[in-house]
């Protein structure tokens, strides 16, 4: 599906109806509705394929939001207008292009931007939810489990975001959704260059303080023009002592823990550099664990330092963060101290004067904390086509044109007479060996056109190369489902990015990048593979 749109989208409840409402720039109070001749009507079909339902509301910004049905694709849409096109919609088709690029399950879909000069509209994901603000706002702060959960989802799409070289740029409650299967989304990119990658993460921040307090951290004015209720105006202000410093999170509420409190407060100070995007969604979905599931093996939340006389974590390239010494750690030293404690009072006499207290040790002292390796991009040290079911062997050429470091050239497949490489296989990919077992956080591929699906799967043989090879590694890999990320339906952008099914506790050495459906060209359905590249430690 595609990512992230131009225009936001944030919804509403209107007598017991939920509804959608672009939220986009922020317009003045006085400002009129731009749109002012040929309003669309319900059963107008635009661009021969969507046609308009339902007008839902106007955003901030005087855009008209309608829900729609794609006829073609027969699925729900939402369609927002400006009027007129041309110049003044530049920034919200330029959104709408940018997003459209980025592939991630937690990011809103844009699926078309168009421009006819009397006027302009996005088409994108219609989904059925609330956003943070709304429901906090409705039902009071989230509890803590929830809020790591939606702070999770927003630093990984940020992560697909960050990936690509592109700014967010709007992320705060009401651009952040909950569907009402539970999927979290992130609406509204922009691409006024306003903004930088450091402001998106402690606007990650800002969304925890909120989902947890009820209240915005950053400090900002009311808005006007924003309708009572749709923009950052309907968030109150952080709580602050004399001095204008924000409470924390702690300090509001009760039953906030310390790990979280943390995290959030690293994430809004200004002297203590954020880690980036793809460290930040990894430790969150740490710490996003079921409660039945710690035991004595969470080392706590990374903590950030701003102090120059501590001594520099290896996590200074991705953040300036150090990992602080956690409880399990504690409890493990106090249970070591206890059992010894028994044996030394409670054992024979025999054993205690032949056996020391404790052996010699290489090992770091126990009260140094652990430090976590610095995030970079992985070596690889093998890299192959599978194609398991080939009749032929000759689209196994150029792997190593997939790891060259450069996009201009690639990996490509034949040419099929459907997009299911023409019933003749179930699929074909790239095969990765790291040469060594690592810690990773993402897999990004990038391909030479939009429109194709993939699946990420991880092994821990090397099969051999040849047809036998392909067929174990195929057996292994695919048929044995040991699928890291879901697979991505047809989409405008032409990266994919892998980066939620990672196990931060596990190490992986092989992976196998699986492409399962073709995207269409003039002459029939192929796909290039220009580059992979996996982040990790």
């Amino acid at each position: 599906m595609p990512s992230s749109t131009g225009p936001s989208i944030d919804t509403i409840t209107e007598g017991g109806r939920v509804t959608q409402v672009g939220e986009g720039q922020e317009a003045e109070e006085s400002a009129p509705p731009v749109m002012t001749f040929g309003a669309p009507t319900a059963g107008e079909i635009l661009a021969e394929r969507y046609e308009l339902v339902e007008h839902i509301n106007n955003d901030s910004a005087g855009r008209l939001v309608w829900r729609g049905v794609d006829v073609v694709l027969r699925r729900p849409v939402a369609v927002v207008l400006r009027y007129p096109g041309g110049d003044s919609a530049t920034e919200m088709l330029q959104a709408a292009v940018a997003a459209s690029r980025v592939i991630h399950p937690n990011l809103v879909g844009v699926y078309d931007a168009i421009d006819e000069a009397d006027r302009a509209y996005v088409v994108r994901e219609w989904v059925d939810g609330q956003s943070v603000r709304e429901l906090v706002n409705a039902d009071g702060p989230l509890d803590p489990a929830r809020a790591t959960a939606i702070g999770n989802a927003v630093a990984s799409a940020l992560a697909a975001v960050h990936a690509t070289g592109m700014v967010h740029g709007n992320v705060h409650p009401g651009t952040v959704m909950i569907s009402d299967d539970g999927r979290v989304v992130l609406a509204d990119a922009r691409t006024d260059g306003a903004d930088s990658q450091e402001n998106d993460l402690r606007a990650v921040g800002g969304v925890l303080y909120f989902a947890l307090t009820g209240h915005w951290p950053h400090g900002e004015a009311p808005l006007h023009g924003a309708t009572a209720g749709h923009g950052r105006a309907a968030i109150p202000d952080a709580v602050r002592d004399a001095g204008g410093a924000i409470a924390a999170p702690r300090q509001v509420r009760a039953g906030v823990p310390a790990y979280l409190d943390d995290l959030t407060m690293d994430l809004l100070d200004p002297e203590i550099a954020p880690p980036s995007s793809d460290v930040l969604a990894a430790e969150l979905g740490r710490l996003d664990i079921p409660a039945d599931e710690h035991f004595l093996d969470q080392a706590g939340t990374l903590r950030f330092t701003a102090d120059p006389e501590e001594e520099p974590s290896p996590l200074a390239a991705a953040g300036g963060r150090k990992v602080a010494l956690g409880i399990a750690g504690l409890l493990a030293v106090a249970l070591v101290g206890l059992l010894i404690g028994i044996s030394a009072l409670g054992g024979d006499d025999k054993d205690a004067k032949t056996e020391p207290v404790a052996r010699p040790t290489s090992s770091a002292p126990a009260d140094q904390p652990t430090q976590a390796a610095p995030v970079r991009k992985l070596a690889v040290e093998d890299v192959r086509i599978i194609d398991p079911d080939s009749r032929t062997r000759n689209e196994l050429g150029d792997a190593e044109k997939v790891i060259d470091g450069s996009e201009d050239e690639g990996w490509e497949t034949d040419t099929y007479k459907s997009a299911k490489f023409g019933g003749l296989k179930d699929g074909m990919g790239v095969w990765i060996d790291l040469g060594a077992e690592h810690t990773v956080m993402s897999v990004k591929a990038v391909l030479s056109a939009s429109g194709a699906t993939a699946q990420l799967y991880t092994g821990t043989t090397d099969p051999g190369s040849g047809s036998s090879g392909d067929k174990k590694l195929y057996t292994e890999y695919v048929t044995a489902k040991t699928r890291i990320g879901d697979g991505f339906a047809p989409a405008e952008g032409s990266t994919l990015i892998f980066s939620n099914g990672f196990d931060p506790d596990k190490k992986y050495r092989y992976l196998l990048f699986w492409l399962t459906e073709l995207p269409s060209n003039d002459r029939g359905y192929k796909i290039g593979v220009q580059e992979i590249t996996v982040q990790g430690s």
